[in-house]
């Protein structure tokens, strides 16, 4: 497969979903750039697991301002120099924000959201990776970021809710729905195929992808 029919692809999904790991695979297997939320640096997402109300706003502005740099500097170089796989859709901080903030911070957000999201190029295809909410603490659990240690099911189950809700509202690009429960990308090669084949075969704007146990 070659990226002559997507130049600008963005892999999606809840805390513990694999779509950063997904992200270098395929940017490594389509010889494309690749385009990261870097969320480490972000100095205020340890405190906000500690305290999510004290901190929600600055974490959520933190990231905000970096994603639409990044997009920003992105919509201005050359896109078909190199393709490009990203692990953040910044139409999702919304989602986010809506989750975590307060109303009267909420509409602060919005302010700002829409004065800085609106140089963010459209991708050319967006991956939606579902898990149920065990496999995506599991997954946390197992990557063992320190901050992360204290995240609940309760705050997992959420924030995988308002992914659902969202994308399913979700009609800016293309969106390939893949439940990645019987899928290892990260680890098999064979996996990774299947769905490099898929994305391939893609006809329509809305399209799933899963596999029997």
């Amino acid at each position: 497969m070659t990226l002559s029919r997507y130049r600008y692809v963005v892999v999606e999904g809840p805390i513990g979903a694999g779509k950063t790991s997904l992200t270098h695979k395929l940017a490594e297997r389509l010889s494309a750039d690749t385009l990261l939320e870097n969320a480490s640096d972000n100095p205020f997402l340890p405190r906000f697991y500690q305290e999510p109300k004290r901190y929600a706003l600055p974490t959520q502005l933190h990231f905000l301002f970096d994603r639409s740099r990044q997009l920003r500097d992105l919509a201005q170089g050359d896109l078909f120099r190199a393709g490009t796989v990203s692990d953040f859709l910044i139409d999702k901080d919304m989602l986010f924000a809506r989750l975590n903030l307060d109303d009267d911070e909420f509409e602060l957000y919005q302010k700002v959201y829409t004065d800085l999201s609106l140089q963010a190029p459209t991708p050319d295809l967006v991956i939606y990776l579902q898990a149920p909410v065990d496999a995506l603490q599991d997954r946390v659990r197992r990557r063992g970021v320190e901050y992360e240690r204290g995240m609940d099911a309760g705050y997992l189950q959420r924030l995988a809710n308002s992914y659902s809700e969202f994308f399913h509202r979700y009609e800016a690009a293309p969106l390939l729905i893949v439940n990645t429960s019987n899928f290892n990308f990260a680890k098999s090669d064979s996996d990774l195929e299947l769905l490099l084949e898929r994305m391939n075969k893609m006809r329509g704007p809305r399209e799933f992808f899963s596999r029997a146990a």
